[in-house]
């Protein structure tokens, strides 16, 4: 294997320039991870000061995340041919300058294009930041580190994005959630090219232009279907929707094996811990995602919390997320076998749902604790299956394996919230009171709002009925969770055991 580098570290352990480097890398992924959801306190003020329509306004919190997905792997293939630093630098100018655009929009679509600049942006950064993690890292001890601290920054930035958002709005204007993105994204463009390798592979072949639209309508019909599902219910509409991106799926599949200069390289799949490692890495943000669907509504709608309370306490399951990925990836380097690591993860975050499906309507402690729990099991595979399909795949595809892995994690997160969502809303119908107006028999906020315009005790006997619904079908979905979790424990055990990581064996070549 051969990589082309420019300012390349050298072979072996990485020293204090690579770490630094490292902390660069942080600062655009914990951003665009925080952009996913720094947008849940400010959509008020925005949709009073540019007046959205309804369908802007679900644009312009949705579209950020469509495009992100959309264009992971294509961003991912180009930076293996331009070389990831520059990708990284011209994706961190983008989202700098749509940040600048956003925080100053005078309407609705200039908002909606903004964000979707961002997105774009995003979809250079994220890439970039892991491939480049594995290029600079080639001590497999300390990469594992580095990708367990990438891990941990991602799975944070969401949590950091709301309450920054509801900070920031409180004391300032909507704007200021997308200004604080310039400063970390000029000092990239300025430290960047001091400290960051560049690398690429020499000889990518030509550029698969068929395999970018069909990548993008096999991602975002699939992701758009999956996300309005818990919400919408199996409407015709999204189920379509996801048929149609599955059906792309299988023409880009058939793309990249029968085309000679494929996106994806079949190649990356013929290592043993390639695919189990996007597969099992996808099911893990299938259990975070499903569980973040209860618990944000959880905090809010059961417990009558305000959005900004609601999100300061989200916060607290994180600090288990700090923890998890360091001792994870100690007790790998110690000698225990990386199958009953992941194993373990998956029955921990099994254990943080069966906390949950214990919870009553008046559990807030409960809750925050089997979120935490489940937030430490999944970050533990993360961090491990991120490290293994890393190692996996050789250097010069360093991007598309991240590209795949990243644009598995949304398809999880997408598919966790629809199929859990599903199973708690299938019980919330089914418990609420016939009786119950209609509003109030399909949402939890539609039976608030309807119990605050009725008088005295029927509104809050309706509310209090609500309120037990909701966490009868969270528990129903934690139940669902915690077999699906503990069914990949078994899975990670089979897949895993045996497989090796990589040794290092790159020729550098300045």
């Amino acid at each position: 294997m051969t990589t082309n580098s420019e300012n390349a570290p050298p072979a072996g352990r990485a020293g204090r320039r690579e770490w630094t480097a490292l902390c660069v890398l942080m600062l655009p992924l914990l951003l665009v991870s925080m952009d996913v959801s720094v947008l849940y306190f400010a959509i008020p003020a925005i949709s009073a000061d540019l007046e959205p329509s309804g369908t802007q306004q679900l644009w312009i919190f949705d579209i950020y995340a469509f495009v992100l997905a959309g264009l992971l792997m294509t961003m991912g293939s180009l930076g293996d041919r331009i070389g990831r630093r520059r990708l990284l630098l011209i994706g961190a100018a983008a989202f700098g300058a749509a940040s600048l655009a956003a925080a100053y929009a005078n309407s609705a679509e200039m908002l909606i294009a903004a964000r979707a600049v961002l997105g774009i942006g995003g979809a250079t950064l994220m890439p970039s930041t892991m491939a480049l993690t594995r290029t600079m890292f080639t001590d497999p001890g300390q990469r594992a580190k580095a990708i367990g601290i990438w891990s941990g920054v991602m799975t944070a930035g969401i949590a950091l994005g709301s309450v920054l958002s509801g900070v920031l709005v409180e004391f300032f204007w909507w704007g200021s959630v997308f200004l604080v993105n310039l400063p970390a994204m000029a000092l990239l463009l300025l430290l960047g090219p001091v400290l960051l390798p560049e690398s690429r592979n020499p000889a990518p072949g030509r550029f698969d232009l068929i395999g970018v639209p069909l990548s993008m309508a096999a991602v975002l019909p699939t992701v758009y279907g999956l996300k309005e599902i818990p919400s919408e219910g199996w409407n015709v509409r999204y189920v379509m929707s996801v048929t149609v991106g599955l059906l792309f799926a299988a023409l880009f599949v058939h793309r990249q094996r029968t085309t000679a200069s494929p996106m994806i390289s079949p190649e990356l799949f013929r290592d043993r811990g390639f695919a189990p490692a996007v597969a099992l890495n996808l099911i893990a943000a299938f259990g975070m995602m499903g569980s973040a669907y209860f618990t944000t509504q959880y905090l809010q709608s059961v417990l009558d919390k305000s959005a900004l309370e609601a999100a300061l306490w989200g916060l607290l399951p994180s600090v288990l997320v700090g923890v998890a990925a360091p001792v994870t990836t100690q007790l790998v380097q110690q000698g225990v076998n990386r199958a009953y690591v992941v194993a373990g993860g998956f029955a921990t975050a099994a254990c943080g749902y069966g906390v949950l499906s214990t919870a009553g309507s008046d559990s807030l402690w409960l809750v925050l604790a089997g979120a935490g729990v489940l937030a430490a099991g999944t970050v533990t595979v993360f961090s491990q299956m991120t490290d293994l399909a890393l190692s996996a795949a050789p250097v010069e595809r360093a991007g598309s394996a991240s590209s795949l892995l990243e644009t598995g994690q949304e398809f999880g997160g997408a598919l966790g919230m629809a199929a859990l969502g599903s199973i708690g809303t299938a019980v919330y119908h089914h418990e609420m009171p016939a009786s119950a107006p209609a509003p109030a028999q399909e949402t939890l906020g539609g039976a608030l709002a309807v119990a605050a315009e009725l008088p005295g005790d029927t509104g809050r006997l309706l509310a209090t009925a609500a309120r037990e619904a909701f966490t009868d079908g969270m528990r129903g979905a934690a139940l669902a969770g915690a077999i699906v979790l503990l069914g990949a424990a078994v899975v990670a055990v089979r897949a895993l055991r045996g497989v090796q990581v990589r040794k290092e064996c790159e020729e550098v070549l300045t």
